[in-house]
């Protein structure tokens, strides 16, 4: 029976003024500076959060490791561990013992508590400078059920990690991606999705039908992908919330693959192979009009649209060879910004606007590198036998992507676009196609 994924009940923030002083003026928040070079993690340290009724006690432990693991993760923060504390949190209101948590070294202490009443839940947060001896910012509580724990633990992440870094968060999400069983010669392809820590998986399709490349839309309510089904290839356009979907984009006599949405998910574009071409298209979704964007012998495909939806990048080897190539949404002349050693493919635009991810082969090698969407300082990040399609991660930070050993099964891991930080995504068996879904609402 196939699992439909449903969104997990929507959790309240509430910003809390009565509880938690606020930061004094003359404070300074914690800072991790972000930069290419060698970056020494910040060590930080997250007790079991406070149980605040006897409820709450079975989630007071599961909490802080999350939040540690999601934090460890990233490569910028090293978590002194639990046994190693010196001072023991037993009341969120007590004053913090900064001496005790500076002689372990410890920079950021996250403290936290937890109550349940029957299947409702609420967690609470602050994050103290342990060498200023300052809170960091006012505290933060959510509410939700009891099923949403993880949700509550990846919004603490993402809160601390954004008044670390200055940067947004990217835990509270999830990743769609192609969940492969079986032998390599009779594989079973499933459209599956879980949390970006790899938790909380769930299929969306039975493996009856070979399906590939899912991509989310903006807002993670629905997710294009195509399938084999009826024996060619056909564009499915699944709701994630009701488990309903439909085949888009048909043309008549051509196959149909490669669809990506636009940014308002009121459309997409996608690849169309007839008479010996592959071009690109354009359809929107509510009126079913359909506008054709390249119009050459050469192949056109892999688009992807920038984020303010202006611009379409794609892969074309109209030049030979396949290339990057950047062209208006509407359709028009392309240009194109790869020219580097190699063969380049799947761009994918990042969402701050600022870089294009792709996949590179040269010399026998596979490659995820980023690039200036004029393709200017291009960086390689991964080497291996396959590497490919790549995803970013909601803050633009952090790159997922495909990999495959020669002789292995593809699996996905993720790397730092400072090309640090290499580490493999869990994933239940072989996986592919990974599509990064925003931060959820």
């Amino acid at each position: 029976m196939i699992r439909l994924f449903q969104l997990l009940p929507a959790l309240v923030l509430i910003w809390v003024t009565g509880f938690l002083a606020t930061l004094p003026a003359q404070a300074q928040p914690l800072r991790l500076q972000i930069t290419e070079g060698v970056i020494e993690p910040m060590p930080f340290a997250v007790p079991a959060f406070v149980p605040e009724n006897s409820a709450g006690g079975q989630y007071a432990d599961r909490l802080a490791r999350v939040v540690a693991a999601n934090l460890s993760n990233t490569g910028l923060f090293r978590e002194v561990p639990p046994q190693a504390h010196i001072a023991r949190i037993s009341s969120f209101d007590a004053s913090v013992s900064y001496s005790d948590w500076r002689a372990i070294n410890v920079q950021a202490l996250i403290t936290g508590a937890v109550s349940v009443s029957g299947n409702r839940m609420t967690v609470k947060f602050r994050l103290f400078d342990v060498l200023t001896g300052q809170q960091v910012g006012d505290g933060l509580q959510f509410a939700g059920t009891t099923d949403s724990w993880r949700r509550m633990a990846h919004k603490v992440s993402d809160a601390v990690y954004s008044r670390i870094t200055g940067e947004g968060g990217y835990f509270d999400s999830r990743v769609t991606f192609i969940s492969e069983s079986g032998p390599r010669t009779n594989r079973t392809r499933r459209l599956a999705i879980m949390d970006q820590d790899g938790e909380n998986v769930q299929f969306l399709t039975d493996g009856r039908a070979m399906v590939i490349g899912p991509r989310m839309s903006n807002s993670g309510e629905r997710i294009l992908y195509t399938t084999y089904e009826t024996g060619t290839p056909r564009i499915a356009l699944m709701n994630t919330q009701t488990g309903q979907r439909q085949l888009v984009g048909d043309i008549p006599g051509a196959q149909v693959f490669s669809p990506r949405f636009t940014p308002d998910g009121g459309g997409l574009v996608f690849s169309a192979a007839r008479g010996g071409n592959t071009d690109l298209y354009r359809l929107t979704l509510a009126t079913g009009q359909m506008q054709q964007l390249t119009s050459s012998p050469s192949i056109a495909t892999g688009p992807t649209f920038s984020p303010d939806g202006r611009f379409i990048a794609f892969e074309s080897d109209r030049s030979g060879t396949s290339q990057i190539y950047i062209m208006p949404a509407s359709g028009g002349e392309a240009r194109r910004i790869s020219f580097g050693q190699g063969r380049y493919s799947t761009p994918v635009w990042s969402p701050r606007g600022d870089l294009i991810a792709f996949t590179k082969q040269n010399a026998g090698r596979f490659h995820i590198g980023v690039m200036r969407t004029d393709g200017s300082e291009e960086r390689l990040l991964t080497a291996s036998f396959l590497d490919e399609s790549p995803t970013w991660a909601p803050n633009g930070r952090v790159v997922m992507f495909t990999r495959e050993a020669q002789g292995g099964d593809p699996s996905l891991y993720s790397v730092d676009i400072t090309g640090r930080n290499l580490r493999r995504v869990p994933t239940p068996g072989p996986a592919s196609d990974p599509s990064w879904g925003p931060l959820l609402q």
